[in-house]
């Protein structure tokens, strides 16, 4: 089975800029009630979505104090934890984040790396890629970033 996610997040002054679990340096994070780690956000949709389960919103509601700045690789564990509850294996997830700038693919293997661990991956079964939007649209302004993610549960 497989599942797709998406997420965005607008750039906001006097945040980290967290993708994948690692501080990226940047002028501007992202704004979100958690860290706003827009990649984990999309990738455990898209293992949610694989077990037919509701999105993240509902097991971290936004308006929820105890989800205010949580480590979004703790939604990854739990993601995982509930692919094994409902009896499936993560096979893989594959990732594209959409950002003018800054550049992250030098952070990919820090990433990957973060992200197996909280999916219970080797990192070699999550990818992740990264492209521009052409300076077209929201991203293109350089006003957030989006990300989308896919991942194969059996």
């Amino acid at each position: 089975m497989v599942g797709f996610g998406y997420d965005v997040h607008q750039f906001a002054e006097g945040r980290p800029l967290i993708l994948g679990g690692v501080e990226i340096p940047h002028s501007h994070g992202l704004a979100g009630h958690s860290d706003a780690d827009v990649l984990c956000h999309a990738i455990a949709d898209a293992v949610l979505g694989a077990l037919g389960l509701p999105d993240i919103g509902h097991y971290f509601p936004p308006g929820d104090p105890a989800c205010l700045n949580i480590n979004s690789l703790k939604i990854l564990e739990k993601a995982a934890a509930l692919c094994t509850e409902q009896g499936f294996e993560l096979v893989n997830v594959d990732s594209t984040l959409v950002a003018e700038a800054p550049k992250v693919l030098p952070h990919r293997e820090a990433m990957k790396a973060n992200i197996g661990r909280a999916l219970g991956l080797d990192p070699a079964r999550v990818g992740i890629k990264a492209t521009t939007n052409e300076t077209m649209g929201f991203v293109g302004r350089r006003e957030g970033i989006a990300a989308m993610a896919v991942a194969q549960v059996r």
